[in-house]
């Protein structure tokens, strides 16, 4: 089994009660916020001494970090230490239970909550980068596949009106609403997908072409946000 099996169970069950589903933010396997509310829960097909780290770490962004693992087959002994070890460490714990029917997740408890770090400053960082994003296609548990980050996206917009503007300034690409930091993106250029023609003007790399194809939900919609604002600022 693959911990990506279990990242859409648990998404169900925390969308169920309220909770917006986010995969692969700031490393964290799966982020739900509901409200100013923010949960973080890793994902591993068995209790280890990694998911503990992996989840020890993430209290130092939120007091609700929960593990899910697989539901046991038996309830034993060992089963019992692993939970008195997550309770200990003030983690939360959610199973997985598979069958023919469908899988299901159940809280078996919640973390208790510490008070021994300010948490603010990383939390809102967390809730900025899940606000930052138009859309989620990551998986959680998915820890070497290419991220659609709230950058990513937002590069990936300036590419679109490039590629319908050919050499255009930040300036101009910023009118037609692509972000504050439109020109930090071009200049940084951190994935080769912009060339600078000129003071100011940029073009679009053929890198750059490829790219937005990988994701075509995201290209598309990006192409026809960007026409929009072209006809718009031109009526």
């Amino acid at each position: 089994m693959l911990e990506t099996a279990l990242f859409a169970p648990v998404k169900d069950y925390l969308e169920k009660h309220g909770y917006a589903v986010n995969a692969e933010v700031k490393d964290c396997d799966i982020t739900a916020v509901r409200g100013t509310e923010l949960v973080i829960i890793e994902l591993k097909t068995s209790a280890s001494m990694q998911l503990l780290i992996q989840a020890t770490a993430r209290q130092r962004i939120t007091d609700a970090v929960y593990i899910a693992v697989p539901a046991p087959r038996s309830r034993n002994k060992h089963w019992l230490g692993i939970q008195r070890v997550v309770k200990q460490l003030e983690l939360g714990l959610l199973t997985v239970s598979f069958s023919p029917a469908g899988a299901s997740v159940q809280k078996l408890f919640d973390p208790m909550p510490a008070q021994r770090h300010k948490l603010a400053r990383k939390r809102n960082a967390i809730i900025t980068e899940i606000t930052g994003r138009q859309i989620d296609n990551n998986i959680g548990g998915s820890h070497h596949a290419k991220l659609l980050t709230a950058y990513r996206q937002n590069a990936l917009l300036i590419a679109a009106g490039l590629e319908l503007l050919g050499e255009c300034s930040a300036k101009k690409l910023k009118t037609l609403g692509t972000g504050e930091k439109t020109l930090s993106i071009l200049a940084n250029n951190h994935y080769s997908w912009f060339q600078r023609v000129q003071r100011g003007i940029y073009t679009l790399t053929e890198l750059g072409g490829n790219e937005m194809r990988a994701f075509p939900e995201l290209y598309a919609k990006n192409k026809t946000f960007i026409q929009a604002q072209i006809t718009k600022s031109s009526a």
